[in-house]
């Protein structure tokens, strides 16, 4: 049985402290459910709310309570040990599906790790990465409501998160970044996220390609996705660009050493300059891009 979803509402424990209690939550459904709550409860009782928010006070992980809570399904293996999914095969569809909801899983716990690690930043820091995590996990239902739809190659029905092996790219960039907020900024959301706005459209353009009415309801949520992790990407840009100006740094330049100094991956081409226009990259940014892909 999933754990109970807490109580906690725009009346108790302060926005910090609640992405901490989720982020630690192992079950996927006790976090999805206890975000979503948490955030459509201080939507609806109005911003800002000083009682809720304190961004200079010291945070703990509890002990017994691993960063970042997770079930033990899926396996976590190495990148390359995670087969390429094709969405012309139910269980390639079903790989496929998986492998975008453990993206959103851990774009969830992202979130989360950035409102209660990083404090001392301004109020609407907190609360914009808190919507980013009510959308991921309104993502990541979603797939898996997808998922439980999908035939099994025994004839059977349903497919469940875990169901897959997966990979930990996105936490170990979390991970090597919990120290420098403008790397965070810098490398999460502008770089690691930003790559699902080149991937979604080939992903789409092939499931559509393969036509069936599954593949078709994924083309659908993607679409959902895409919308909406142009706004997490622009989130992260702002960020960033406040982040630098308080520091005095320059972003490109600045940027271009934080991909070397944490050797984050570079992007694959073709990139969605469309999308990534929308989300507040500048044209010379996106002129180094190209050059960098």
């Amino acid at each position: 049985m999933p754990a109970a979803p807490s109580t906690v509402s725009a009346t108790a424990r302060d926005m910090r402290a609640e992405a901490l209690h989720w982020l630690t939550e192992p079950d996927p459904s006790a976090k999805v459910a206890g975000v979503r709550a948490a955030w459509l409860a201080w939507s609806a009782a109005g911003w800002p709310q000083p009682r809720w928010l304190d961004p200079d006070g010291a945070l703990t992980p509890p002990p017994g309570r691993p960063l970042p809570g997770r079930p033990s399904r899926p396996r976590l293996v190495d990148p390359a040990e995670v087969p390429a999914r094709s969405p012309f095969t139910p269980e390639g569809h079903a790989a496929l599906a998986h492998a975008i909801a453990h993206i959103e899983f851990n774009a969830i716990n992202l979130a989360l790790d950035a409102v209660w690690r990083f404090g001392g930043l301004p109020a609407d820091f907190y609360r914009d990465w808190w919507r980013v995590a009510a959308e991921e996990a309104e993502h990541f239902d979603l797939l898996r409501q997808h998922l439980a739809t999908l035939p099994r190659p025994d004839g059977g029905r349903g497919w469940a998160y875990g169901d897959f092996d997966a990979h930990d790219g996105l936490w170990t960039m979390c991970a090597r970044t919990a120290g420098d907020v403008v790397a965070r900024m810098a490398l999460v959301p502008r770089t690691l996220e930003a790559r699902g706005l080149d991937a979604t459209p080939p992903i789409q353009a092939k499931l559509r390609q393969a036509g069936t009415p599954q593949a078709l309801a994924l083309a659908a949520i993607l679409d959902i996705i895409l919308r909406d992790e142009v706004g997490h990407v622009a989130i992260g840009n702002r960020w960033y660009g406040w982040l630098c100006a308080q520091h005095g740094l320059e972003p490109l330049p600045h940027f271009r050493h934080l991909m070397r100094q944490y050797r984050a991956p570079r992007p694959r081409p073709p990139l969605n300059t469309e999308a990534r226009q929308r989300a507040g990259f500048s044209a010379a940014e996106l002129a180094w891009l190209q050059q960098a892909v």
